[in-house]
């Protein structure tokens, strides 16, 4: 997994830079989140893992596959890939990408699991509260945990808050076994 974002960065990095000093970062976010999920298919992948299909076809089936009419920088990118034998890091690269831009519009994704499903209010309120501290704005995704008992685990890009009855039981019963 390290290997792949150590290969994915320079290429998400360059196609993040371009996006953005051409005002196109919707589209290549597109773009790049679609060919990502085209590379996790079994089947595209088996065809672009193949060493008897030339390049040329890899790059072309994966703008066929592509619903719009993509841009020549896009088809290039896409080249530059296949010649360096990285179409396979579609999916981290479109990964990196979103990070990049995130990073750039200063927002954060924010994955909250629950012990309950929370109301509209409470994630506004939750959503209010973060984006107070973080300066940021926020994007709410939720998910219910019945095993968490109660309270919320808040997951951050790499920072998680753990605030469910079933952490604070877990670091209890460490601090009592210590």
């Amino acid at each position: 997994m390290a290997e792949l974002l150590t290969v994915a960065r320079p290429y998400a990095k360059a196609a993040f830079e371009h996006a953005r000093d051409n005002d196109a970062l919707d589209s290549w976010s597109q773009a790049l989140g679609f060919l990502g999920a085209a590379v996790a298919d079994s089947d595209v992948r088996r065809l672009l893992s193949s060493p008897k299909v030339e390049n040329e076809k890899k790059v072309a089936l994966l703008v066929d596959l592509f619903p719009e009419r993509q841009s020549d920088t896009l088809t290039r990118f896409l080249d530059a890939l296949a010649d360096q034998g990285r179409l396979m890091s579609l999916a981290s690269i479109a990964e990196q990408f979103e990070r990049l831009r995130a990073e750039h519009e200063q927002r954060v994704e924010v994955m909250v699991t629950s012990a309950y499903k929370l109301t509209a209010a409470q994630q506004t309120k939750l959503a209010n509260a973060l984006k107070k501290r973080l300066n940021r704005e926020i994007s709410i995704t939720t998910q219910v945990d019945k095993s968490l008992i109660g309270g919320v685990i808040l997951r951050a890009g790499d920072t998680v808050i753990d605030g469910s009855v079933r952490g604070r039981l877990n670091r209890l019963s460490e601090a009592l076994t210590a």
